[in-house]
């Protein structure tokens, strides 16, 4: 199983939102505001997808399937992008990946 060393992300590990982070959804885009840092994020329509899928699924390798089927995409691409987007978003507080998945 491919697995981002530096944070033991994992694609058996789930995504989620913490309660401090709100997000706001217009025209397909997201902003987003992390209360604990007070920063605010925009993503774009691929972004704001990707986070959405990326946080209702039950791993993020149910993620990348579904993922997978809807963009044009090699797989192997696919999956190293989703664990850096994954460690991005966690550094910057807007998703946690819970460590009891």
């Amino acid at each position: 199983m491919l697995e981002c060393q530096a944070m033991s992300i994992s694609f058996s590990d789930r995504v989620e939102i913490p309660d401090d982070v709100r997000i706001s959804k217009l025209q397909g885009e997201s902003v987003i505001l992390n209360l604990a840092s007070e920063r605010y994020y925009g993503l774009d329509d691929v972004g704001t997808r990707i986070l959405s899928v990326l946080t209702t699924s039950d791993s993020i390798e149910a993620a990348y399937q579904t993922l997978l089927q809807e963009y044009d995409v090699e797989g192997q691409v696919l999956r190293q992008d989703l664990l850096e987007i994954v460690e991005k978003l966690v550094d910057q507080g807007i998703v946690q990946v819970p460590r009891n998945s």
